[in-house]
């Protein structure tokens, strides 16, 4: 587990390795225990490492004394790593301790560029093989857990890092915001396919493997899924869930449960505190983020219900508002992207908490609204005929800003280009159109190709940003193949959830929706509130004209209309703005060392 970075090219220089500590040090948060990192001509490998699994052992970069010229890096847990020792132990290779990465030199050996169809877990890797022509190969794990982000120069040099502030620590990496990111956050809060909000930088996508060699563009491919499985008698939801927190739980290191007071992070609190008392260990702690002055707080009450009931060690984690310009900050930076999500300073402050408090392992309930059909944001794409453009209507419910009031604040040089361009919500309604079937499906496959991997990039960011690791049971290969082979179902059907968690939770608990660790955002921009300055301030007229995309005298209105007349809609939308107007300025910021360390 950690941060890896690395470079190729068709060069013969060795890497600066005062470039490569730069690099090293803007993702060091996420990998504190152990730092190294290989050079050699042309190329660099390298690693922050978070000691999860034999923290004694794992020394990263991996090498294997009989395998010279083939070094790997790993960021993430392969759960199956026993499994695939036993197995390469039986073909003749030996391993110097018990950690999960150790074996990839090995397997890479034995299956080639392949090798990541062996893997089961959340993974990014890195191979090197120097043996012959140098080649590279990243592979992503299927659900896009973990990310790795990289750039090509127009040298053909590749450059890869965990995450995007490292990856311009590079000194070749040199980017600027696309002209496209502010219409991409409004219409759907954050960017959520493989190219970033910056010029010549991409994610790996989900379930991809890349093969770099010096000076070529990288050849990226999907890896084809696994076999089907034989024709079983389907599971009860709530087995398949058992059986994937059992699996995540463990650890060599103490693991706790994120739990918001829904039904989803509540299942995974009952199931992980069942799981100890079986295993005769002591009850898990579970953490919930509540905000210091906010009343009445339905979730932390839910929350304490869900506690109560598995019997875990309970945490309320009070965020305090004086707090939240600094936090806001921080959270951008460690996200590397403009995101327009209420809950990501939320979710950053409960991991920084959880952190302190002497963990490194956490467990989510992420994931489980997309697989299972159960988001809100699908409310709006009910069945025909109540609604006609169930598309638009869709896409309407990801947006920071309406269609309406998107074009009613932007300039008339950004209306045409955006116009001309094409908008971001225009290519999601575009593919859910074309996707064939019902609704229903359509819907949920884009959110588990786009949407999910993007919530679940944040989800990592702000998790290593104080070096927690977050494990997911809900988006195990195995729940996600049980949710897609349930019965069709009718929009926000949470009948399987709910069927899962009556014997396990209070009835309180299954008749509620989970609702993540979010700022009330509405509460908090009104006269006197905490955020009502920071924004104003993000939002001045001087800043938004030197940007030239919105009309500051209209953003005015809209603040003046906010501050009148409170409401979700307009906060969200002024959010949104701020929180691009101060992505922007940090990611110019990101070409010189910046402490992201926080």
């Amino acid at each position: 587990m950690g941060r890896i970075f690395g470079s190729l090219s068709a060069g013969a220089a060795r890497p600066d390795p005062a470039e490569l500590a730069a690099v090293s040090a803007r993702q060091r948060h996420g990998g504190p225990d152990e730092h190294q990192v290989l050079r050699g001509p042309g190329w660099s490998l390298g690693c922050d490492r978070l000691a999860v699994t034999d923290p004694l052992g794992g020394r990263q970069p991996y090498r294997l004394a009989h395998l010279p010229g083939v070094t790997a890096v790993l960021d993430g847990q392969i759960y199956n790593h026993a499994e695939l020792r036993r197995e390469l132990a039986a073909r003749g290779h030996r391993f110097p301790d018990l950690c999960d990465g150790t074996l990839l030199p090995a397997l890479y050996a034995e299956y080639g560029t392949g090798f990541a169809r062996r893997l089961d877990g959340m993974f990014a890797v890195a191979v090197l093989d120097v043996r012959a022509s140098p080649r590279l190969v990243l592979a992503a794990d299927p659900m896009g857990l973990k990310p790795l982000h990289y750039h090509q120069g127009a040298d053909g040099a590749f450059r890869f890092a965990s995450e995007i502030p490292a990856l311009l620590a590079f000194d070749g990496v040199r980017t600027a915001p696309r002209a496209d990111s502010l219409d991409t956050v409004l219409a759907l809060r954050t960017p959520i396919s493989a190219r970033t909000a910056l010029e010549g930088i991409s994610v790996l996508p989900p379930g991809a493997t890349a093969v770099v060699h010096p000076g070529r563009p990288a050849a990226l491919r999907r890896r084809p899924p696994g076999q089907d499985a034989p024709e079983r008698p389907r599971p009860a939801t709530a087995d398949v869930l058992r059986r994937e927190v059992r699996r995540l739980a463990r650890a060599d290191v103490p693991v706790c449960v994120l739990t918001s007071g829904g039904l989803a992070s509540g299942l995974v609190t009952a199931l992980a505190a069942e799981y100890a008392r079986e295993d005769g260990a002591p009850a898990p702690h579970t953490f919930h983020l509540t905000h210091r002055g906010r009343r009445p707080d339905p979730e932390a009450a839910q929350a304490r219900a869900a506690a109560r009931h598995a019997r875990t060690v309970h945490h309320e984690v009070a965020l305090d508002p004086a707090e939240l310009g600094s936090l806001l900050t921080r959270t951008v930076r460690h996200l590397g992207q403009p995101s327009a999500d209420p809950a990501a300073p939320g979710t950053y402050a409960l991991f920084r908490a959880v952190r302190q408090a002497g963990y490194s392992v956490a467990l989510t309930g992420d994931g489980a609204d997309e697989l299972f059909g159960a988001s809100a944001r699908i409310r709006p794409a009910g069945p025909a005929p109540f609604v006609a453009d169930w598309a638009a209507a869709y896409t309407d419910g990801l947006a920071a800003a309406p269609r309406l009031l998107r074009e009613y604040l932007y300039t008339p040089a950004y209306r045409d280009f955006i116009a001309e361009e094409g908008s971001a919500a225009d290519r999601v309604e575009r593919e859910l159109r074309s996707a064939g079937g019902d609704r229903l499906t359509a819907i949920t496959a884009f959110e588990t190709r786009w949407r999910l991997p993007g919530r679940l990039r944040r989800t990592d960011h702000l998790g290593m940003a104080s070096a927690v690791e977050a494990r997911m049971p809900f988006c195990r290969p195995a729940v996600a193949e049980h949710a897609r082979s349930l019965a069709p179902r009718r929009l926000q059907d949470r009948r399987a959830l709910a069927e899962a968690g009556r014997e396990l939770l209070p009835g309180a608990v299954l008749k509620r929706p989970g609702r993540p660790f979010a700022l009330p955002v509405t509460a908090m921009l009104v006269p006197g509130g905490p955020l009502l300055e920071p924004v104003r301030e993000l939002l001045s007229a001087e800043r938004l004209a030197r940007a030239g995309q919105v009309r500051p005298d209209r953003v005015r209105t809209l603040l003046a209309r906010q501050l009148e007349r409170p409401s979700d809609h307009d906060a969200l939308a002024l959010w949104a703005l701020a929180t691009h107007e101060l992505w922007s300025e940090v990611v110019r910021g990101m070409h010189v060392p910046v402490d992201c360390a926080a």
